[in-house]
């Protein structure tokens, strides 16, 4: 069996520890009869098989010619007649996966896409600081041959000037519209331009566009200093982000499961990803799905080739068309969208606001800033905002508008007075539970002020991720990235001394889904959240379960404890007790990580959730201004015109606040259900502690559903 150690280091290391060949062996029949042999001497009848379409293509030939390769086996006398065939009479297959170009339909995200997207991402932070000092003009090419995902993704997560991909080559005349895109950027005091260029990238021709061409081309037409940077394989290496860690062990306990529920006559299926639910889906059929991508954009299909690769893909294309070559319209709405921040900050704000303030401009509307929360629109500090005061905020931690924890029912009247003051039609409100409260308060005293008879929107932005009515908030990705690197850097530095146990605090008020995330992400051997009560036999186990880890080649642990998981079992006491339990077999440390967890640089999935969050807010705003609009005014008293707009599932939805108060702990500010519960027996069992693992709830005819971390639509 795989060394324990060897194991532990898994979460942390890239690539893959049992290696990765594109084998032409395996191409001929010979070569796949020896595979059949090496695979019935073993034993093996079950086989999940980690790689692209290539490899899963490879993977379900094997199994539907297994009976064919046993007779070619038999007849060389390679294998006995009596056990060996009839023990392996046949083979089950399961796929997942493993691509850092994203290029595999059927899943909207695949196992190292999001580590890829971060290797890229902290490469155009680092360009996009020399650029602005040089006032340069930066070209970007990312890998994807034929699939443009990282590309895109890229230039939404940094804001870019253009992105060129292969499913979509730029109309005819792009050359000239570039430039002047360029031209205008520069004009309205933009110091830099960024142009992101997948590495499959073509024009309408069927000819390549490169960074040479791009580069000979501004360089000649506008005399710009420019640059070229062609990322290549760094974007293969480095750390896996904690959102690949907990997809990868997703899907390996879904592999597995599907591989024990297989027959002989079930089809071999791959593990994908569908919104915030991991399904099994026939194999061949995704491999299909996948060359008839290739195929329509080689025929010229591109708007099909786009829809093809499935929803996700298509939403991040129509929200880059939205915010890119475009200009704002000379007709204005005359209405004016109020944006504040409320809460605590966090990561990806910023871009939230960036992308609501952009599309409301080219809706026509009048953009306000409402500085430090609910208490700056009560006292009016309130401020108009143009194209460029948001510009640059996608990679920008924390709130740029500022942002309290107040709450507005103290200070309604003071409120009512300033929207109508500043002619305030409708309210986006980017924060956490207090957002979430506030905007029940504003709604509340709709029936006293009637100035509070309009539209709003509540955008989740929190690292605690406890907003009821959405699974993910902005700002949860990026904590927990930060835990999991911390974890790891803890963990490493006991790699020297040996025997350690560290207990770690984290945030998230009385929500554990970081600590139980984080626990996941970087191996813990127990994650103590509010959610799951605990009690001392189960930290007796616990303890017992550490000191028979000692014992292994592993001789370190991790504990994780939220930081309002049990009044009285404080991080202290645990401290306290893990010490006085393992004298002499091992010692402790503990770490606060505090409010580390709230700042640091957006990671890419909160970039890129936050300016989809944004866009789809503010263009609900504009539809249900046209509904509210009554004899000459905005008049919106129905339940439906506030709400909190959250990713449930597949999809991003707009719910009534007051719908929600049913499924809402008041109390402990946290929603009722929450789906990553589900995922807590997958920590214990990777910590090794005997327990079962309960499916029976979630399954489908060809699907099993549960939640994953994922790629937002």
């Amino acid at each position: 069996p795989p060394h324990d150690l060897c194991l532990s280091l898994c979460l942390r290391g890239g690539g893959t520890v049992i290696g990765s060949a594109r084998c032409q062996d395996f191409r001929s029949k010979e070569g796949r009869a020896k595979a059949a042999c090496n695979l019935v001497k073993l034993g093996i009848t079950n086989l999940c098989v980690i790689g692209g379409d290539g490899s899963l293509t490879g993977a379900n030939e094997f199994r539907n010619e297994w009976s064919e390769l046993l007779q070619i086996l038999l007849k060389a006398g390679r294998i006995y007649i009596s056990e060996e065939a009839k023990r392996s009479s046949h083979l089950n297959i399961v796929g997942m996966v493993g691509s850092i170009d994203n290029d595999f339909c059927g899943t909207d995200m695949t196992i190292g896409t999001d580590s890829a997207l971060h290797r890229i991402m902290e490469v155009v932070d680092a360009i996009t600081t020399t650029a602005q000092s040089h006032q340069r003009a930066f070209i970007l090419e990312v890998m994807g041959r034929h699939c443009g995902y990282l590309a895109l993704v890229t230039a939404l997560a940094c804001g870019a000037d253009w992105v060129f991909i292969p499913e979509m080559p730029p109309d005819e005349g792009w050359e000239d519209h570039l430039c002047r895109r360029l031209t205008y950027q520069r004009s309205i005091g933009n110091r830099l331009n960024v142009i992101i260029v997948a590495e499959g990238a073509l024009d309408r021709h069927g000819k390549p566009i490169t960074c040479d061409i791009i580069k000979n081309l501004v360089t000649k037409k506008l005399s710009f200093d420019t640059r070229a940077t062609i990322l290549g394989h760094v974007q293969r290496g480095g750390t896996p982000s904690a959102f690949d860690r907990i997809l990868g062990s997703r899907m390996g306990v879904e592999a597995v499961m599907a591989l024990l529920e297989a027959t002989p006559d079930t089809p071999a299926c791959v593990v994908s990803l569908s919104g915030n639910m991991a399904v099994r889906l026939p194999l061949m059929e995704c491999v299909q799905v996948t060359k008839e991508v290739t195929k329509a954009m080689a025929e010229g299909r591109f708007e099909e080739a786009v829809k093809l690769r499935g929803k996700s893909f298509e939403n991040n294309w129509n929200t880059y068309k939205l915010l890119a070559h475009v200009t704002a319209p000379d007709v204005k709405s005359n209405i004016n969208i109020a944006i504040l921040n409320v809460g605590a900050p966090c990561a990806g704000m910023n871009a939230a606001v960036r992308s609501a303030v952009r599309i409301g401009i080219l809706q026509g509307h009048n953009m306000l800033a409402v500085h430090d929360g609910f208490d700056g629109l009560a006292h009016g500090t309130i401020e108009p905002m143009a194209w460029g005061y948001v510009g640059g905020w996608t990679g920008k931690g924390g709130s740029n508008l500022g942002t309290k924890r107040s709450l507005p029912a103290s200070m309604i009247e003071e409120i009512s007075l300033n929207i109508a003051k500043f002619n305030i039609h409708a309210l986006v409100i980017i924060g956490g539970f207090e957002a979430f409260v506030g905007g029940l308060e504003l709604v509340t005293a709709r029936e006293k002020f009637e100035e509070l008879c309009i539209p709003l929107v509540v955008i989740p932005a929190t690292v605690s991720n406890n907003v009821p009515g959405s699974d993910f908030s902005i700002g949860a990705d990026t904590a927990l990235n930060t835990i999991t690197t911390t974890c790891d850097r803890i963990k490493q530095s006991a790699a020297g001394t040996k025997r350690r146990v560290f207990i770690i605090e984290t945030m998230g008020g009385y929500c554990g889904y970081l600590a139980t995330m984080a626990g996941l992400a970087a191996g813990a051997d127990a994650a103590y959240i509010y959610e799951d009560p605990f009690g001392i036999h189960d930290l007796e186990t616990n303890v017992e379960h550490l000191l028979e880890k000692m014992k292994t080649t592993v001789k370190r642990g991790l504990i994780l404890r939220n930081e309002k998981c049990n009044a009285n079992y404080t991080t202290d006491f645990l401290f306290n007790l893990y010490s006085e339990e393992g004298k002499g077999v091992f010692d402790c440390r503990k770490n606060v990580l505090g409010h580390m967890q709230q700042g640091g640089t957006p990671t890419p999935f909160d970039r890129n959730f936050g300016t989809k969050m944004g866009a789809k807010a503010v263009l609900w705003l504009t539809d249900k201004l046209k509904e509210c609009y009554r004899h000459g005014r905005i008049f919106a008293n129905t339940p439906d015109s506030a709400c909190v707009l959250g990713m449930k599932k597949r999809a991003m939805i707009f719910q009534p606040l007051f719908d929600l108060k049913e499924d809402t702990d008041f109390e402990h500010r946290i929603p009722k259900t929450e789906w990553w519960l589900k995922l807590r027996p997958i920590l214990k069992i990777l910590a090794k502690y005997k327990i079962s693992l309960d499916t029976s709830e979630t399954h489908l005819p060809l699907t099993i559903q549960t939640g994953v971390l994922s790629s937002v639509e």
